[in-house]
């Protein structure tokens, strides 16, 4: 299974005052708690199969200090904490696991000329990711048997 919902709203993390509590209240439903409920639902199906496998979509924002907002940016943290509490709980019949994607060329960031381009001058890889290739790093996360509680960066390097 993965799960891979997610919103934001770019407000500067300066900004303080320009985020609402509404904000937080969005992005932690979709970003965080419809992990947990998907998962939760998923769960029991899962341990039946055997050998079941969950795949959060979170960012790279979770793992280093950026993001669109604040609130996104907690949201995907607190998502890539919970890939690990979920791997422990759901071992040893579920493997649950995270990819973390660094900027990446979407339809919702084809609008974000000047986060785009910055973002490519700090990946070593000189680029942004593409949509595949945080598919190929889901796939490959999903398929890996003996992988689980791993949070993988696909950002190249950006995060070095």
């Amino acid at each position: 299974m993965v799960n891979n919902a997610g919103t934001s709203r770019k407000i500067p993390h300066r900004d303080l005052a320009g985020v609402q509590r509404e904000d937080w209240q969005s992005v932690l439903d979709v970003n965080l708690l419809a992990i947990w409920d998907v998962s939760r639902a998923a769960a029991e199906p899962l341990r039946e199969s055997g050998d079941g496998s969950i795949v959060n979509v979170t960012s790279l924002a979770g793992v280093v200090v950026g993001g669109s907002s604040i609130p996104y940016a907690v949201s995907k943290a607190a998502a890539n904490h919970l890939t690990l509490l979920l791997a422990r709980a759901l071992a040893p019949s579920v493997r649950v696991n995270a990819v973390a994607p660094g900027m990446t060329e979407t339809p919702w960031t084809e609008e974000w000329h000047q986060e785009r381009e910055k973002a490519a001058k700090a990946s070593p890889r000189g680029r942004i990711g593409t949509a595949p290739e945080v598919a190929d790093a889901v796939f490959s996360l999903a398929s890996l048997t003996h992988v689980t509680g791993e949070v993988l960066m696909v950002d190249g390097g950006t995060h070095l």
